[in-house]
């Protein structure tokens, strides 16, 4: 996945809804400077501001991420072959993890599901509207929520209120493996 791309579809699909960086900026909680940094810029911002941003324009995430997704016949599921997934990778500048979007094809759906490869250190704390889950498939994870740490293997599993600041990182020699479900309040989306 080119990153670029997501970049370019951000200000594609924002001037095609006519806001400028302010508007946007309003609508998302953002700064106008970030915004325009992450529109010109090579590399994705972290999934939580993508999110952010395709919820202000009124798109799905998979329409900010650039892949052509056919409309499903039947839109109350959506069904995904494993080499159909869409990774995109972090960059140590945002978040440093890579990640992989699950069951795109759905729309108007409220939970985000993906994979999730955790990097070695925490570049950042999260907070976002929704509740979240995660399960550890691999590896191990030191997993930060508020003043709490919890060191996470596989078969564990949170879930937990997103406006709480989280983070993870991976501990040990390989990077932990995650499913990761974001369940965002319902919001009407293209």
């Amino acid at each position: 996945m080119d990153e670029k791309i997501i970049c370019q579809n951000i200000k594609k699909l924002r001037k095609q809804k006519n806001l400028t960086l302010e508007k946007l900026a309003t609508l998302t909680g953002l700064t106008k400077g970030y915004l325009s940094k992450v529109e010109r810029s090579q590399k994705a911002p972290p999934y939580s501001t993508l999110n952010k941003i395709a919820g202000a324009l009124g798109f799905e995430v998979s329409s900010i991420i650039g892949k052509d997704i056919e409309p499903p016949d039947d839109i109350r599921f959506s069904f995904q072959k494993k080499k159909d997934g869409t990774i995109i990778k972090g960059t140590s500048l945002h978040t440093g993890y890579d990640y992989e979007v699950l069951s795109s094809n759905k729309p108007g759906k409220n939970m985000e599901p993906f994979i999730i490869y955790s990097p070695f250190d925490i570049k950042k704390m999260y907070t976002h509207e929704g509740e979240e889950f995660i399960y550890v498939l691999e590896g191990k994870l030191e997993f930060i929520y508020g003043e709490k740490t919890f060191i996470m293997e596989p078969g564990d599993n949170i879930y937990f209120d997103s406006c709480v600041p989280h983070g993870g990182k991976s501990i040990g020699d390989k990077k932990a493996k995650l499913m990761v479900i974001i369940y965002f309040y319902k919001r009407n989306r293209q």
